[in-house]
């Protein structure tokens, strides 16, 4: 596999705070990435900085051989590397297809109507063709989160970066975003999985990467990293290990 994103040594201050400290990673082509980590780790700062809405203080991001550490989140957005939201704020007041429509017009500056098209054929695909129509704060969570994936398909990413896109939701609706990742996957979109929910982490990335305190701990397989001393530490402390 071909590596398309590479972050070298990124550090990210607030103050006195040191909310990222010299992290490294690496993405392939068509791999699902998971970063996990306790509250207060830096993982939603990481996907902040990888997609251009924070600047690191120091480090290096390559995407497809690129260097966009110092690159607009517009520009970053429309090379193919997008974020979902943590909290989920669709356009309240516009319908489910128009919120998608946005994604089309601004990730990919597409037409009006090359956009419509767009969001009706990725409306269909992630399970929301039939309330296309209805206003984006009359849905559930679930359907908030699948309209979230939604609009972030339609710019058009090369990697899709997904903060606990499964917050919230049912073991059965969990199965179901997981399926629909799969399927994301399948088309050759790379993906970065920060998720809470062990089950969704194991049962889909190849690898993962574990913070603590802004700083990277372990990685690996999910099985080794499970087993790694440190992990069981940060998340159940010392005695547990």
């Amino acid at each position: 596999m071909q590596e398309i994103l590479k972050a070298q040594g990124i550090c990210k201050n607030f103050g006195a705070l040191a909310a990222l400290a010299d992290v490294s990673l690496h993405l392939e082509e068509g791999e699902i990435l998971g970063i996990i980590g306790p509250n207060g780790s830096g993982k939603t700062t990481l996907f902040n900085v990888l997609t251009g809405i924070l600047r690191p203080n120091k480090g290096e991001i390559l995407f497809q051989g690129k260097g966009i550490s110092r690159s607009p989140a517009y520009k970053i957005c429309r090379m193919g590397l997008i974020k979902t939201a943590q909290i989920v704020q669709p356009f309240a007041g516009m319908s489910v297809l128009d919120n998608v429509i946005i994604g089309g017009l601004y990730g990919q500056n597409l037409s009006l109507s090359k956009a419509r098209h767009t969001a009706h054929e990725i409306l269909e695909w992630v399970g929301l063709s039939a309330i296309a129509q209805a206003p984006a704060e009359s849905i559930t969570v679930a359907m908030r989160r699948r309209l979230e994936l939604a609009r972030a398909l339609a710019t058009g990413p090369k990697i899709l970066l997904l903060d606990e896109n499964m917050a919230g939701l049912t073991p059965m609706e969990i199965d179901g975003v997981l399926k629909l990742l799969r399927q994301i996957n399948g088309r050759g979109i790379s993906m970065i999985v920060v998720e809470h929910i062990m089950q969704a982490v194991m049962g889909i990335c190849q690898r993962i990467v574990v913070l603590d305190y802004g700083q990277k701990i372990a990685e690996g397989v999910p099985e080794e990293v499970m087993r790694n001393r440190q992990v069981i530490e940060a998340y159940l402390g010392e005695e547990y290990a």
